[in-house]
């Protein structure tokens, strides 16, 4: 079995660009750990750690915003999360 190389950060946001799909967290997320993965050799064992730690909490948080909406995503019925905006004709809302 042979690995297909792992592209850069450049050609990974020069093919995301191309396909416009450059605005999606989870894609930008990929750009991140790319560029991250890309600079490790330049900074020191403890700030690899602490920014791998962050991109995972950032992750864990994305996650976040797609729990319940699989009725949105699959049936196309829109119905609004609590944790991106408040529900319409809630306090919150303006």
């Amino acid at each position: 079995m042979t690995l297909e190389p792992i592209p850069s950060a450049a050609e990974l946001a020069a093919y995301l660009e191309a396909r416009g799909e450059m605005v999606k967290p989870a894609n930008l997320h990929l750009l991140r750990l790319a560029k991250l993965r890309e600079a490790r050799s330049k900074i020191s064992p403890e700030e690899y750690l602490l920014r791998v730690e962050q991109a995972h909490a950032d992750l864990m948080r994305l996650s976040e915003l797609w729990k319940d909406r699989d009725s949105e995503v699959l049936s196309g019925t829109y119905i609004p999360s609590a944790l991106i905006e408040p529900l319409p004709g809630s306090p919150e809302d303006r």
